[in-house]
């Protein structure tokens, strides 16, 4: 058997294998791909009619919340968002661990999104967020819904094959001369040209333009799916050294002020650092004890310009501020990964590009069988 006979073998065998996997990851991809601008549109207790110079103290909207969400006790209070829009809602959220051995991701735990109207304090929505529409898309995408200690290595091995068929599959389709090549990078359909051909060039053709953007969204994948693939990645460009994270403990200082009254001056330190971001979230700590501190992270519309601050949970006091300069250059391509995977990184264009780049790669196994199972019928009819 020739070397290109046996790369032919491969690559159908893999693809064979895989291709079930990798239809879902590319149709799931595609729709999560505009995941933060299809929210608002489908979502309509996302927006509120502003009133000027009325909102409530973000303290004011977490005991709403709490109420609202009283009739399960065992939930704790996990976070505050605030959208920095007049019209959009405040999002508290509370979270309770179930079994983190269950097999399917919603028995592993439970999460609860209140949706406040900022300037009445009226409940807009109460949503079970393991079950919203967008959760359940990401979930499928990135363990097929199962406890990611399954799901992970499914999705990832899944991942690294389609990696193979994409190299593979470039090596049966490279042409032996120009003359062959200009049959090879466009469609020459005609009216006579039978749905076999057409099939054909789409699964070549396609593959071919879309293979670069397929590989930087399959081998950016990879880092939710294996740890030491993660690792490996940060250790690459960290020039071959392993950086230890920081260890120190930052502890609150006093217990002079409650954490009601902190998270209102936390969350209007934020705003006046940085007036212009997109968002503030809020991660408020289930401890009350002097080593828990209240972690922000500022979102803005360049992802270089976000920002974390600790705050000390009693004083608002500012402990420690990381900015994406200060990163090591292994977390700086970790933070930026998951815009590298999604094509945020170049904005609505690269999100238009990862959108064609998932919904060519889901179409590959498809038309990858139709050209296996048309050539397997027709040596069974040359047969006969």
């Amino acid at each position: 058997m020739s070397l290109k006979k046996r790369i032919l073998k491969i690559h159908l065998w893999l693809g064979l294998g895989s291709g079930l996997i990798v239809v879902i990851l590319g149709i799931t991809g595609c729709i999560y791909v505009f995941e933060e601008e299809l929210r608002p549109v489908v979502h309509e207790y996302y927006h509120v009619e502003a009133v000027k110079n009325k909102r409530l103290p973000v303290s004011e909207l977490i005991e709403i919340a709490k109420k609202a969400n009283k009739d399960k006790p065992q939930q704790s209070l996990s976070s505050l968002k605030v959208i920095n829009d007049d019209e959009r809602t405040v999002i508290i959220s509370f979270f309770e661990e179930l079994d983190k051995d269950a097999i399917w991701y919603w028995n592993r735990y439970q999460s609860t999104y209140i949706y406040l109207d900022p300037y009445t304090g009226s409940v807009k929505k109460r949503e079970e967020y393991n079950f919203e529409f967008f959760v359940f898309v990401r979930m499928l995408h990135q363990t097929l819904c199962l406890n990611s200690n399954i799901g992970d290595p499914i999705v990832g091995s899944a991942t690294i094959i389609f990696i193979i068929s994409l190299i593979t599959g470039l090596i049966l389709w490279w042409p032996k001369n120009k003359q062959a090549a200009k049959q090879r990078f466009w469609f020459r359909w005609k009216n006579t040209t039978k749905w076999k051909r057409k099939n054909y060039d789409l699964h070549n053709i396609l593959g071919y333009y879309m293979m670069i953007f397929a590989l930087i969204i399959a081998l950016t994948g990879l880092v939710w799916a294996f740890d030491c693939y993660d690792k490996g990645v940060q250790w690459v460009f960290n020039g071959g050294k392993t950086i230890k994270k920081e260890s120190k403990i930052i502890e609150s200082d006093t217990t002079h002020f409650t954490r009601k009254s902190s998270v209102d001056t936390i969350y209007n330190t934020l705003q006046k650092l940085h007036p212009e971001a997109e968002s503030y979230f809020v991660f408020l700590p289930e401890a009350n004890d002097s080593t828990a501190t209240v972690g922000t992270f500022t979102k803005h519309e360049s992802r270089f310009d976000d920002v974390a601050i600790q705050f000390d949970q009693y004083t608002a006091k500012i402990l420690k501020t990381t900015t994406y300069n200060e990163k090591n250059n292994g977390e700086k391509f970790r933070f930026i990964n998951y815009d590298l995977h999604v094509g945020s990184i170049l904005g609505l264009a690269g999100k238009i590009l990862a959108f064609i780049a998932s919904l060519v790669s889901a179409s590959l196994p498809i038309t990858g069988f139709l050209i296996w199972w048309g050539r397997k019928n027709k040596k069974k009819a040359t047969t006969i």
